[in-house]
């Protein structure tokens, strides 16, 4: 008898893979608040606008930890998810091709809902538009999907860098200021149509046609790499595979610091951007979620990094969660803080909400089987209303 299509169950679960989740949100949410509460970010300028050492020192801190890692980070966990769930409908004879079809299509609408309504820095678009190309690699071989995904890192980034080596000298920050006080005057002082024509406009801005290889150049590989490692069993046997864990582990620890903080020993040069949050960003998206398999290996390391498992449940819930609370705070909606908060609180606003995060998330899956959108992502994915309530409070 053929088996019908269903989540995964809470048994089948790696908890050091949801905790990498997990911390993929609070990555993504210390990046996202300071551009979401300033067009800094999007039209240059941070450095002019918030000038004190404090907020250079905050900024550099963003940029050699979060920023270009946790957008990677929850893009090598999608692929891995995506190489996941074939598997699974493969040992059920299940064509997977529809279901996930389905999948990405409905994190297409949850995207395009986020992406024009909330918060131009949408990623669940390009999830769920890009995640498409991953049809064409789900039965290549293990060997030409890490080749596809290092060639693809290579080949905008390699030229380019070179390219900008090569002009150095004539680089200098863009700062756009016609756009930014228009993006002040909207976002802070407008009502909530002039927000939404703005949050349209920084969305084309942001991905307009020349903008789009650098980000199916950063996100599909990084999609590969996580079909690679599901394929591997790394993350499902880590033990049987902790010699290879480790090597890459330290390979990826050096690539990290030598790419991502090793620029700030010379002057941190705009010219080497894109080597420093592709290479950079991709090595230290593969050092955290190994570091985070690592420690599920020891006791200690576990109950430290175990609170990451409830918010990696309901990440979807979570990041469109940290939008609204975003929007309430710095548009003139809510409290109109757009543009008046410095980068040391926008590092505190994480601080202080994130922890919120992982107790209401515990306190949600002790009574539900999933997050709220992750129930309405999973009931329309399998064309079937899935139980939501629990029997008995509980949650690991």
């Amino acid at each position: 008898m053929k088996s019908s299509a269903s989540p995964l169950r809470e048994s089948e679960r790696l908890s050091w893979v949801d905790a990498a989740r997990g911390l993929a949100i609070l990555g993504i949410f210390m990046v996202n608040v300071p551009a979401f509460n300033a067009p800094y970010f999007l039209y240059g300028g941070a450095a002019e606008y918030w000038p004190s050492p404090l907020s250079h020192t905050v900024q550099a801190i963003v940029d050699i930890f979060f920023q270009a890692s946790f957008y990677t980070l929850f893009s090598f966990m999608f692929g891995f998810g995506m190489q996941m769930m074939k598997e699974r409908l493969d040992e059920k004879n299940i064509n997977y091709r529809p279901v996930i079809f389905r999948r990405l299509l409905i994190l297409t609408g949850f995207g395009l809902i986020h992406a024009f309504l909330i918060w131009h820095g949408d990623i669940l678009l390009s999830y769920g538009v890009l995640g498409m190309v991953l049809f064409a690699f789900f039965n290549v071989s293990k060997g030409w999907i890490l080749v596809w995904a290092y060639f693809m890192l290579a080949i905008l980034v390699l030229p380019l860098t070179f390219s900008l080596y090569m002009f150095r000298d004539q680089l200098q920050g863009m700062v756009n200021r016609p756009l930014i006080q228009e993006a002040i005057t909207n976002y802070g002082q407008g009502s909530l149509l002039n927000i939404w024509q703005q949050n349209a406009d920084d969305w084309y801005y942001a991905n307009q046609f020349a903008n789009l290889p650098f980000l199916a150049l950063s996100l599909i590989p990084m999609f590969l790499f996580g079909l690679y490692v599901c394929k591997k069993r790394w993350l499902h046997q880590p033990e049987k595979h902790l010699s290879s864990i480790k090597k890459v582990w330290l390979l990826t620890g050096l690539l990290f610091f030598v790419f991502k903080a090793g620029p700030y020993f010379f002057g941190n040069p705009e010219w080497f951007d894109l080597m420093q949050d592709n290479v950079g960003g991709t090595a230290s998206a593969i050092f955290y979620v190994l570091s985070i398999t690592l420690l599920f290996r020891s006791e200690m390391g576990s109950k430290i990094v175990h609170p990451l498992t409830w918010v990696g449940r309901m990440s979807l819930s979570n990041y469109i969660f940290q939008s609204l609370i975003s929007f309430l705070l710095f548009y003139s909606v809510g409290f109109g803080l757009y543009a008046k908060v410095p980068p040391i609180w926008s590092m505190i606003i994480v601080v202080i909400v994130f922890p919120l995060q992982v107790y209401a998330s515990k306190a949600w899956l002790t009574k539900y089987r999933y997050g709220p959108l992750e129930w309405v992502w999973r009931s329309l994915t399998y064309k079937t209303k899935q139980p939501l309530r629990r029997k008995q409070k509980a949650v690991s």
